[in-house]
């Protein structure tokens, strides 16, 4: 049977955490910034978390990263 390969863009977004949850960086925050609040732009520059329902789409992306 083949390797099996490491899915590059699910690679290049996403980062195993050291208790193994899975980091992204959130999204909306390339342009049309002059109609969106200081707030909400500070709050969109925070990672966040996969969340429990595609943590396991995710997994199967990176299969080297556990």
């Amino acid at each position: 049977m083949p390797k099996m390969k490491t899915h590059r863009a699910a690679a290049k977004r996403f980062k195993v955490t050291g208790s193994g949850k899975i980091a992204r960086a959130r999204g909306f925050k390339s342009h049309l910034l002059t109609s969106k609040t200081r707030k909400r732009k500070r709050q969109l520059k925070r990672s966040g978390l996969v969340d429990s329902a595609n943590t396991v789409r995710a997994r199967r992306m990176l299969p080297n990263s556990l």
